[in-house]
């Protein structure tokens, strides 16, 4: 099914996001009246503003990216191991530009591909916008102006799940399920993000362990559904 692609030459990403601020209070007038906006449309039980911007980080506009993972398959001999980078912290612009910085140097050539779960959706997306608001260079891999479909070089395991049933959404932690994945799942899930995020003293912390673990559920997926042995826990690499 994969053999349009060197499984080595794919970045693995995933993204955790959260609203601007802790609650929607601490908005000015101009952000408030524009999620007031954002939120009537989203709303589906008469929810107000307030009670609605806990899901703000889901939208570029109103969020910021707390954490990028990234992971990757690498070979010394005949072992392989799979390395996993996280940028996180309160500076949105220095994880991104350091994000940025990766790309650039590793992933710009012909050949290399950028993998997420709903990654065309939201992932890719997501990161683009956000580069291009704090005023930095997109990278030529997350800029998809003028390029052809098979010129984009971004693989999303939802959609190659979907086998053209564009009703269908598979969440990361059933297809984990399916192929008999241990779930990335076992301490938070993106629902308590924010939550986490601005009432724990550690939970940056925390997040950033919950989305390197969803990385490397994200490859063994990956490798499952092109039929590749799927690498141990003791062969994972976490770099600082």
């Amino acid at each position: 099914m994969l053999n349009f692609i060197n499984i080595d030459k794919v970045l693995f990403i995933d993204i955790e996001t959260v609203p601007q601020v802790a609650k929607f209070d601490e908005l000015d007038d101009k952000w408030k009246e524009l999620w007031t906006k954002k939120s009537s449309s989203i709303s589906k039980n008469n929810e107000t503003p307030d009670e609605l911007y806990n899901k703000a980080g889901i939208y570029a506009e109103f969020g910021k990216i707390i954490c990028i993972s990234t992971g990757f398959l690498n070979k010394t001999g005949n072992q392989w191991s799979f390395r996993v980078k996280s940028y996180f912290g309160e500076n949105e612009k220095k994880l991104l530009t350091e994000f940025s910085s990766l790309l650039n140097k590793y992933f710009s050539d012909t050949g290399k591909l950028l993998c997420a779960h709903n990654g065309k959706e939201f992932d890719f997306p997501f990161i683009a916008r956000r580069i291009l608001i704090n005023e930095l260079p997109l990278p030529s891999v997350l800029d998809l102006a003028g390029k052809k479909p098979w010129e984009v070089a971004h693989i999303d395991t939802m959609e190659l799940w979907k086998f053209g049933d564009f009703k269908s959404f598979t969440s990361l932690d059933l297809l984990s399920t399916v192929f008999g994945i241990s779930s990335s799942k076992d301490d938070i899930d993106g629902s308590m993000v924010y939550d986490v995020y601005y009432n724990e003293p550690e939970g940056l912390e925390r997040i950033k362990r919950y989305c390197e673990k969803d990385v490397i559920t994200l490859s063994r997926i990956l490798l499952k559904m092109g039929g590749f042995d799927i690498f141990k826990d003791e062969d994972i690499v976490l770099l600082n």
